[in-house]
């Protein structure tokens, strides 16, 4: 297959279901804090603070529930179901707001001069910040994205994906004939 053919199928396929776009990168954030979960559980472990397992295991546990709702908010050939929809937004505030929570007690501990963290050993503390900060701005986005199917839907339907058929430019110069 041509590479132009690949495209206009993937585009012929998006038109059809847009919310694949925000699904996608709702699934990229729940890949990235799922391929950090052994950064975040170390540092769970070596700063100890307050919730800060808690926030670790709600945002493990609502991405996985945010998806399913996702893909349960927007049906095959049907409207969308905007409960499902309004619990995925709600879930995701939740994982921004744990997210921020524990960026909160990394940072915390980090200030205190008492704690005996050495960041230059135990780089998995500032790996898993960054990844936070990452995670959140990408849930952000997939949110944002997920309110604006409908929008951004219209405007994906407005790109040509017909395919030219040689021949078949003159069809008003074919006579049918039938049976009279």
């Amino acid at each position: 297959m041509s590479e132009k053919n690949v495209l206009r199928k993937m585009l012929v396929s998006l038109k059809r279901k847009p919310a694949l776009i925000a699904m996608f990168v709702l699934l990229a954030a729940f890949i990235v804090y799922t391929f950090n979960l052994t950064n975040i559980s170390h540092t769970t472990s070596r700063i100890n603070k307050p919730n800060m397992g808690l926030a670790e295991f709600a945002s493990m546990l609502l991405s996985v529930l945010s998806m399913v709702c996702f893909m349960n908010a927007y049906p095959r050939r049907k409207e969308p179901v905007y409960i499902m929809l309004g619990l995925t937004l709600g879930m995701i505030l939740i994982i921004v707001l744990c997210d921020f929570i524990y960026i909160g007690k990394i940072a915390e501990a980090l200030n205190d001069s008492k704690s005996q963290l050495d960041t230059t050993k135990e780089t998995y503390i500032l790996a898993t910040r960054s990844m936070l900060n990452v995670h959140w701005i990408i849930l952000v986005v997939g949110a944002a994205l997920s309110v604006l199917v409908p929008w951004y839907g219209k405007l994906l339907r407005k790109i040509n994906t017909n395919v030219k058929i040689e021949g078949n430019s003159d069809m008003a110069a074919i006579e049918i004939e039938g049976n009279d």
